[in-house]
């Protein structure tokens, strides 16, 4: 039997604009479970961040409905010292921009040593600093000596992302979001710390989220995937059929946006438009419909739902029985339905 981590419930995170809320995350329900990685992908603007931000508990200003479950704790609904108990023991967060999630005035070795401290006081300084060395190792920093004496500013983006996640999993959490962990790095820092978390989630048995636009990066790490547009999940698969099988429009336009050596492109496809602005989002019918304007609005549901296509494999409105590629031929859209 599957162990669930976490299960998200009907979530909703929405944010004040002038005399309204708007919701950034509009209804989302997800598990994680245990030694899993679950991706969410999306363009930028889909709500990616401000769900990560959701379960940590980190929106000082949003409204949130709903209930996030984590143990006997619903943390979307508990007080805030409640939930630093959790965070940063039960719960890390590895952030999207390590130079600015790093204090520029604290070593290294101070700020790791302080997420140790806050959740274990009786630890001595001396063995705290030999926990530092051994996270700072373990991570793959060189010299980890020495760079518990440096500054964030004398270390390079994948130091500084190393250390990143030395902080996150200073105390061994259950769970682990990581946002956009390979943002900025080059290809090959890139396959090291996505080795890094692989190996760490096999030896903390931890269940990672990872969000990311990057489907190369999902393709290598993910276990699932939920693909989110405009504030929803829009589909949800395990990693190979979600690859091989897509089914929503927007899943499909954004695979067909990638470079495809097995195929033979001529061009890549280009997704027409752009997400709506918060403001903007329509509320009603299908969000992705106004991207796809040759499908005929007769094709999409009035109030779109998950439907259940095959075990574990959950797609949002009929749209998607429906949906081609404007340059596609009828023997290739016949197929595609098929």
């Amino acid at each position: 039997m599957t162990e669930h981590l976490l299960q998200i419930k009907n979530l909703k995170t929405k944010f004040r604009i002038k005399d309204n809320y708007y919701a950034a995350v509009d209804d989302v329900s997800l598990t994680l479970n245990k030694n899993e990685v679950l991706a969410i992908v999306g363009e930028s603007g889909c709500g990616k961040s401000a769900l990560a931000f959701s379960i940590m508990g980190l929106h000082t200003r949003a409204k949130i409905e709903g209930n996030i479950l984590y143990r006997d704790y619903d943390i979307a609904n508990i007080s805030s010292t409640k939930m630093n108990k959790l965070r940063g023991k039960n719960m890390g967060m590895i952030f999207q921009d390590p130079l600015t999630a790093l204090n520029p005035l604290m070593i290294i070795g101070d700020q790791i040593g302080e997420v140790i401290f806050l959740h274990d006081r009786m630890l001595s300084k001396s063995k705290r600093k030999e926990k530092v060395i051994e996270l700072l190792n373990k991570v793959g920093i060189p010299r980890p000596e020495h760079t518990y004496n440096q500054f964030p500013h004398e270390l390079s983006g994948g130091m500084r992302q190393r250390v990143i996640i030395a902080i996150a999993i200073a105390n061994e959490p259950e769970i682990l979001i990581a946002d956009e962990p390979t943002t900025a790095l080059d290809a090959t820092i890139q396959s090291q710390i996505l080795d890094l978390l692989t190996d760490l989630k096999n030896d903390m048995n931890a269940g990672i989220i990872l969000i990311t636009h990057d489907l190369g990066v999902v393709a290598e790490m993910a276990d699932r995937v939920a693909v989110m547009y405009a504030g929803q999940i829009v589909e949800i698969a395990d990693v190979n059929t979600l690859f091989e099988s897509p089914l929503h429009p927007y899943t499909r336009s954004l695979l067909n946006s990638v470079p495809n050596a097995e195929k033979d492109q001529s061009k890549l496809h280009v997704i027409q438009g752009i997400v709506p602005s918060l403001q903007n989002l329509p509320r009603q019918g299908c969000r992705f419909s106004s991207r796809i304007p040759w499908i005929d609005q007769s094709e999409h549901e009035e109030n779109p739902v998950l439907h259940e296509v095959s075990p574990g494999h959950l797609v949002r409105c009929t749209c998607y029985k429906h949906f081609h590629f404007p340059d596609e031929t009828k023997e290739e859209q016949r197929h595609d339905i098929s």
